[in-house]
């Protein structure tokens, strides 16, 4: 009898120890499988970003190869008109090149401007606005040679010297004059759309030489005549309105 009790008891035991040593792996398990959980879930949420980057990511790739398209087209654009103007210009100054010759004209190119520089005496009786007989042959070259390029604005601007007219009128008013006679003739003589030209006088106020001396001040005494693009045209009367 108390063998069989003692058995009974140690088979108690193991079984309660086997029990709790099941139950201890259970919950260590039980543990890990969360934590496990919890790292498959972040992983999930992780990979779910990473996937909404990826595809803002596309997405602005895709912009910035339309962008660098559109920057390649306007390169190419800017490039062509670039290439036409220099041709435009360089038939101007073929056109002119007889004039240049005999010290009629002088021609200054920059940029997107080509400028055609007239001495007074050609266009002018000193303190006179009316274009001479020999002045409107040379002007009527110079607005041929510019009228058929549609896409140009012709700008126009009287200089002087600093010397003071005599009479009422001044040399602001005298540089005025003679660049609005100019576009007249431009207009009416040569055809040019009114819309394209520009009149403007500086008076003393843009030497090309100094004053002080007879040869500086005939130099000054000048017209200029400009074939620009309309845009750059735009930008310096805007330019200027804001100064104002």
């Amino acid at each position: 009898m108390n063998g069989t009790l003692r058995t009974g008891v140690s088979l108690a035991l193991v079984l309660g120890l086997a029990g709790c040593v099941s139950s201890s792996k259970f919950n260590r398990l039980q543990a890990e499988r969360s934590l496990l959980e919890n790292e498959k879930s972040s992983l999930q949420q992780r990979a779910e970003e990473l996937a909404q980057d990826n595809t803002q990511l596309k997405g602005e790739i895709v912009q910035l190869e339309a962008q660098k398209r559109t920057l390649a087209d306007e390169r190419d654009a800017l490039k062509k008109t670039h290439e036409e103007t220099v041709t435009q210009y360089d038939a101007v100054v073929n056109k002119l090149s007889q004039e240049v010759n005999k010290g009629n004209l002088q021609i200054r190119q920059y940029k997107n401007m080509l400028t055609v520089d007239v001495a007074e005496k050609i266009f002018f009786d000193t303190g006179s606005a009316t274009i001479k007989p020999g002045g409107q042959e040379v002007l009527k070259k110079v607005g041929d040679a510019m009228a058929a390029y549609q896409d140009k604005v012709i700008r126009v601007v009287g200089h002087t010297d600093n010397v003071p007219l005599k009479g009422r009128i001044t040399n602001w008013e005298l540089s005025a004059m003679r660049a609005t006679h100019v576009v007249r003739f431009l207009q009416d003589e040569c055809k040019i759309d009114p819309q394209r030209l520009v009149a403007t006088g500086r008076s003393e106020y843009q030497p090309v030489a100094a004053n002080d001396t007879p040869e500086g001040r005939q130099k000054n005494r000048r017209i200029e005549i400009t074939l620009m693009d309309k845009n750059l045209a735009d930008s310096m009367g805007e330019a200027a309105a804001s100064t104002k």
